[in-house]
Parts: C-alpha cells; sequence; structure tokens
C-alpha cells in the first residue's frame, strides 16, 4: 500500500506541477477596420458582427453585443489584446449614409473615433492529439459570483475538508431523497478535478478508490486555492463538433460570445448549471432544462447567503440569452490555413504550434474569401455546363497589391474539404503567363527593344538537338507578318514572343524569373518562351506580385503577428521590398498589360467590372487546353486563378474563356479602386501614329501616347497616319533582324 501510495503521489506531482494543458493555437483572420467613408453598409456590418458573433441586445450588457435603431449600428465591442496594443471594450455607435459609413463614435466620450479595429473572426486553430479546447484564467480574475456558485452546488465544505467530504456526501444523499431526484452531488470540487485531470470515465470500484487517494494526496501538497484554479481551467464543460470544451473561460465564450469577466449573475449560474451535466443541461438543446437548474443554482446561492432574493428573482426573469452557435475550432478556410502552418513551421516547433496557446493573427480578409469561394463555385458550374468542361479544379490566391498579404485562398472547388492544396502544390505549365516575363526582360535593353519595335511575327525554326526542329504555332494558326512590340503581347502572339526570347537570351529571362520571386529550377528550352516552365499557382502570384510593385519585390505573407497566449507580441512580419527588376521596363510591359484588358485577350473582363478600372492582366493557355490560366490586378487586388482538371486532360477552355470568367466574378464582387500607373522619372510619354510607328501630334487621329525609356522614342515624325510608303519603311527598317 505504502509503495502504491508513493507511486500515486508522484503521478499526481509529475502532472500537477509540471506543463498541466495543452492550449491549442488559435487562428485569427485580418481585424476588420472600420472608418468613415469605408464602403459598408448596415446590413454589412450586421454581417459582419454576426460572423463575429456579437448578439443582439438592445442594452449593451455585455461585451460582443450590438442592436440596431434608426439606422444605426450601436456596437459594445470586445477587449482584444492584439499585441502591438491592448484594445479595452467600449461603446460605439456607427452612422451610415447610404451603403457607406459616415462616422464612428465613442458613446460614453461622444467624440468620434478615426479608425474602429474590430476583434478578428478566429479562423481555426492547430490542436495536439488530444483535441481539448481551453482559455486559461486566474482565479482572482473568475468572477465572485462563480466561486460563490460552485461552492453553493458543488461542495459547500471546500475550505474546510481534506478533499473527501463524508459531510457532504451525507447532505447530497439528504437533499436528493427529498427532492425526489438528483440535485446535489456528494464528490468535492477536488475529486471532480482529479477524475477530469488524472483518471479515465471508466466507473469501477478500484477507480473510485484510486480518485479517493489521490484526492487526499492533492490536498495534502497543494493549497485550495491552487486546487480550485485547476478545476476552473480542466472542467468539462461541452462540446464543439469533435472538440471538447474545457475550462469556464472559454465556456463563457463558447454559450455567451463573451469574456468571463464580463458574465452578469444569471449568465454565470448558467455556466455553473453545466457541471453537473453538459449533454443534461445544454442550453441550446434543452432550454427549458437548463433554465430549471440555472434557477435551482440561484436558489443554493440565496441558501448559503451569497446573494439576497431580490437578486436572485431578477435573474430568474432574464432568458438564457445564449449565442448562437460558435464553432471557433472547426478550420473554415483549411486552404489558407495550410498555408499558415507551413509558414509557421519555418521558425516553430509543431509542439509549439499544437501546446502553447499562441495567438496567431493572419492576412486573410473574410469578405475577400468568402467572395472568392463564390465566384469559383458560380463559374464552375457554368464552365462545365460546355461538353469538354467537365470534373474541372480551380485554384487562386488573392493579395493586397500594395502589400503583397494574401487575403484570400482557394486548394480547390471544395472550400471546406482539406487535403491537396492545389494552390500550394499543384505544379503547372503556365503557358502563356511567361510571357510578361519575356516582354520586360526586352525592355531593359532600350537600346534594342521598345513599345513599338517592328517584330516579326512569322514561322520559324529553332534547332533541337539530334537534326530535329521546334517550330511553334500561334494560337489562330495564323501569321501576323510584322506588327509592334505592343501588339506582339497584347494579342499573346507565340512567334513573336519566341524571336524575341530567342534574342535576348534565356538566360537573361530565367535570371529575371528568379528575381521575380521564382525559386523553382527552371529547364532553359526554348519551349520555355511559351510557358513550358511548372510552377504553381503561388508561384505564379510572387511573380505577379512583382508586377504590380512595380519591379520590386514584396515576399507574399500569410501572418501579420504571432503573439503569446497572455497577448504579448512574440514576432510580427513587417512589410519587406527590394528592388527586382527595371522599374521603366516593368512600366512599359504592365501599360501593354492594360492593352491585353482592352482589345486583348482578357477584354472580356470589362463586361464585369466598368471601363476606367484600367485593369492589368495576361490569359494563360497550355498545351490541348490542358490548363486555363490568369493573373492580373486592379488598385487593390492582385489576383491569379487557375482551372484544369486533376487527370491532366483537356478542360476545353483557354485563359480567356475559363479562368479569366471566375477572376473577372471576383474583382466585380470585392475591387474598387481603378489601376493608376506611374511613370518612372526616366520614362516619358510620347505622341506616337499607330500605322507608321513615327512620333505624331495629338491631333492625330491613329495617335497613341506611349511609354519610352528617355533616348529611345522615336526621332522621326509621321504624316499622321497617311499610308505614307516613306513613313512605314523607315519603322520597318528598325526590324529585329533575329
Amino acid at each position: 500500500m505504502a509503495t502504491y501510495m508513493a507511486y500515486l503521489d508522484y503521478t499526481v506531482r509529475e502532472q500537477f506541477e509540471g506543463k498541466r494543458w495543452s492550449i491549442p493555437a488559435r487562428v485569427y483572420a485580418n481585424p476588420a477596420e472600420l472608418y468613415a467613408g469605408l464602403e459598408y453598409s448596415a446590413k454589412g456590418v450586421e454581417d459582419l458582427l454576426q460572423q463575429l458573433h456579437y448578439r443582439l441586445d438592445d442594452q449593451l450588457g455585455g461585451e460582443g453585443s450590438y442592436f440596431i435603431k434608426g439606422g444605426q449600428v450601436f456596437v459594445k465591442t470586445r477587449a482584444f489584446n492584439f499585441g502591438d496594443k491592448l484594445q479595452e471594450s467600449r461603446k460605439i455607435r456607427i452612422a451610415f449614409a447610404g451603403n457607406s459609413i459616415s462616422g464612428i463614435a465613442d458613446i460614453n466620450s461622444g467624440g468620434d473615433l478615426a479608425i474602429l479595429r474590430m476583434d478578428p473572426v478566429q479562423i481555426g486553430s492547430f490542436y495536439p492529439t488530444r483535441k481539448e479546447d481551453r482559455i486559461l484564467i486566474k482565479l482572482e480574475d473568475a468572477p465572485q459570483t462563480l466561486i460563490q456558485g460552485l461552492l453553493s452546488t458543488e461542495d459547500r465544505d471546500f475550505y474546510n475538508h481534506f478533499g473527501v467530504s463524508p459531510k457532504g456526501i451525507a447532505r447530497a444523499m439528504w437533499s436528493n431523497l427529498k427532492a425526489g431526484g438528483m440535485v446535489q452531488g456528494g464528490s468535492t470540487i477536488t475529486q471532480q478535478l482529479v477524475k477530469n485531470f488524472f483518471l479515465t470515465p471508466k466507473r469501477t470500484l478500484r477507480r473510485k478508490l484510486k480518485e479517493l487517494a489521490m484526492s487526499l494526496i492533492l490536498e495534502y501538497r497543494y493549497s485550495k486555492d491552487e486546487i480550485l484554479e485547476a478545476y476552473l481551467n480542466e472542467i468539462f464543460l461541452g462540446q464543439d463538433g469533435a472538440n471538447a470544451v474545457h475550462g469556464f473561460g472559454l465556456a463563457s465564450e463558447f454559450y455567451f460570445g463573451q469574456s468571463l469577466k464580463t458574465l452578469n449573475l444569471q449568465q454565470v449560474a448558467t455556466l455553473v448549471a453545466l457541471v453537473r451535466g453538459p449533454s443534461e443541461y445544454d442550453p441550446r438543446r434543452k432550454p427549458e432544462h437548463t433554465l430549471e437548474r440555472r434557477n435551482l443554482v440561484l436558489d443554493s446561492m440565496v441558501l448559503e447567503g451569497y446573494i439576497d432574493a431580490a437578486s436572485a428573482g431578477e435573474a430568474k426573469k432574464q432568458p438564457l440569452a445564449v449565442a448562437s452557435v460558435i464553432h471557433r475550432s472547426a478550420n473554415r478556410y483549411p486552404g489558407f490555413i495550410d498555408l499558415v502552418k507551413r509558414q509557421l513551421k519555418q521558425e516553430y516547433k509543431e509542439e509549439d504550434l499544437t501546446s502553447e496557446g499562441l495567438r496567431i493573427v493572419t492576412t486573410l480578409d473574410t469578405r475577400v474569401q468568402d467572395a472568392l469561394e463564390q465566384s469559383i463555385a458560380d463559374k464552375l458550374i457554368k464552365l462545365e455546363k460546355s461538353p469538354k468542361s467537365n470534373d474541372l479544379e480551380s485554384a487562386a490566391i488573392v493579395t493586397r497589391r500594395d502589400s503583397g498579404e494574401i487575403v484570400a485562398l482557394a486548394g480547390g472547388r471544395d472550400p471546406e474539404k482539406a487535403g491537396f492544396n492545389r494552390a500550394l502544390d499543384a505544379v503547372r505549365s503556365i503557358g502563356s503567363l511567361i510571357k510578361p516575363v519575356v516582354y520586360l526582360t526586352a525592355l531593359e535593353y532600350p537600346d534594342r527593344y521598345t513599345i513599338t519595335t517592328p517584330i516579326s511575327d512569322t514561322r520559324l525554326e529553332i534547332p533541337s538537338g539530334k537534326g530535329k526542329t521546334w517550330s511553334p504555332d500561334n494560337y489562330d494558326n495564323r501569321e501576323h507578318g510584322v506588327v509592334p512590340l505592343h501588339t506582339a503581347l497584347a494579342n499573346s502572339y507565340n512567334m513573336a514572343t519566341v524571336r524575341i526570347g530567342m534574342d535576348i537570351g534565356l538566360t537573361k529571362i530565367v535570371n529575371n524569373l528568379r528575381n521575380m520571386g521564382v525559386s523553382r529550377p527552371v529547364d532553359m528550352y526554348p519551349s520555355l518562351l511559351l510557358g513550358a516552365a511548372p510552377l504553381t499557382p503561388l508561384e505564379v502570384t510572387q511573380v505577379y506580385q512583382t508586377l504590380a510593385g512595380d519591379g520590386f519585390v514584396t515576399p507574399l505573407r500569410s501572418i501579420r503577428a504571432v503573439n503569446a497566449a497572455d497577448g504579448h507580441a512574440l514576432q510580427s512580419y513587417p512589410y519587406t521590398v527590394r528592388q527586382a527588376v527595371d522599374p521603366a521596363a516593368t512600366f512599359i510591359t504592365n501599360t501593354i498589360l492594360q492593352d491585353v484588358m482592352r482589345v486583348g485577350t482578357g477584354r472580356s473582363a470589362y463586361n464585369y467590372v466598368p471601363a476606367n478600372m484600367n485593369l492589368v492582366g495576361k490569359t494563360g493557355t497550355t498545351n490541348e487546353l490542358r490548363d486555363s490560366w490568369f493573373a492580373g490586378f486592379s488598385g487593390d487586388y492582385l489576383s491569379v486563378v487557375w482551372v484544369g482538371r486533376d487527370d491532366n486532360k483537356t478542360t476545353g477552355l483557354t485563359g480567356g474563356s475559363g479562368a479569366l470568367q471566375i477572376w473577372a466574378e471576383l474583382m466585380r464582387r470585392v475591387s474598387r479602386q481603378p489601376v493608376q500607373l506611374a511613370p518612372p522619372d526616366n520614362v516619358g510619354m510620347k505622341w506616337i501614329d499607330s500605322y507608321s510607328g513615327g512620333l505624331a501630334s495629338e491631333d492625330c487621329a491613329d495617335a497613341r501616347l506611349l511609354p519610352f525609356v528617355e533616348g529611345s522614342e522615336p526621332t522621326e515624325y509621321s504624316n499622321c497616319g497617311s499610308s505614307a510608303p516613306d513613313a512605314a519603311e523607315s519603322w520597318l527598317n528598325h526590324l529585329n533582324p533575329f
């Protein structure tokens, strides 16, 4: 017996003095920031509040509550530690003008707020093997009414007994006999803690004896306050899907959407009622049963002298008022969560992510993510109506154009399905998406290539070894003769692109691809010039983020900050930028890509968005229509979309008829800012005759304003669009000899 007791003593001390709980990391979306002038209707704000599980309460009686009156939204925000700043709870009034916010005011002070940062939406968690969740609390942070409610119903002699209470057992038996049912338990709080913390649920005499012995040891080794604090954090209080809800800290948020310290008397009594049986007294499934038990808790508190009868009577009049079901533990966006975890694993161990209670604030914008998922769902259904377009899959990434923050990601057409993440792992040929890199590289040599340099889009043969040759075709199987460089890119002419690429050199093009963010090895074959370069959507996004960044690389980010469980900052991920390619060549390339959208392969995008958006983008189609791509940006967002089949069979879709349709629908839903390209200091705008390529007057009917690096612009004037042989001949003389 002595040996066995020594073993139990060791077990108790080993577990109780060590790391008691593994707390999962919580992953949050980017917090919504509201300000005057933001396009956000009252309905939109209410949708946001409901997503945050705020509850309707015209008294704003606790954190996480709101009501709408007179077209204004009144909110009591939740406190939240963002790492850089602890934001206290406060009462706010939000006014609207049409579909925009007109003003935000602090109700208590009456002063206007420049910006209101809401507490972020929890989008997932990283769990240990045992899927338990809890929010740790200190005993001193627990409401006094919670302690009183527990003592009055669960263990009246807690501060007097030695772990087991014969008096309590006798009292419980008598109370239950009088009530004709189970109204009081005989187990002490210490016994309940042992049962939950150390033992299995199996009910046997041997386990009961072990429970008694360990309770005695626990009381001998530790103070009453230490035991009570552990009990507050350990007790099982509900089930969130596959994950157990432990402790009053998490239960408060799970049932009421509030932190524990903000609960009122009737809410505290409801949580105490759950101790006897979270399933039996589930306030969402069995409200009448829960209400009866809650009122019994209040009566017990009156009997013990903790509250007066008037307070109990007032609390009994109140409804349960639990929040709508809050599935905080579900990974709502598995594709994005996958990316976050991969990036975190570069700096954190697996056990740190699943046991230390880290708070990870990400860059995800739930409004954009939801719009992306809806766009994919709507468009794939329509695309699959074509006979060849079936069993389609898709992947997409959306970033903020100015920062490279990933605001949305789809790893497949089913947004809730985990597994193969096509956005990160599908390595597919990118087709004509490579062409802007080819043209940008050529434009870095303005003495050889400008936006109007004539290029021969005619058949050519490239030696490919062993006496064989490679002869690329255009998509339309036609030769287009001599065309200006901008026309070749705007219309995605293959033969002209290959001529430029072979002249400028594959090495230079691959170097630029690496400079723009691609670390994957790329084979330097001539077919690379037409996109025989397998990349993932994430890698393509990094390349086009560099184009959107005017030639400066901004590493893509999915994480803003990592904070410890108590909220203090552990790590931030600041915005970084470095020059990768020539800004002048980038500006000219982007100018041509606006032509892609106006008159080239991307022109159908303007069936969705206004013409003044000045979109920049490029379609991509691979051999036998296996892959449909589109990459492009507006003033505020950049997105890359891929559509294809997992078996690599034909989709029957080009980049314009497939991926572009999803991209344009997404931009219609989320983008509000047009593109405003700003030329670098060494780039000037010149009026050029579209026919001859010579300088022209602004009044010329065929004149276009085009960018040139200083010193590379034409020197001869045209005859303002007339079919003058001398002007045309002068333009043809500039034809690249390759």
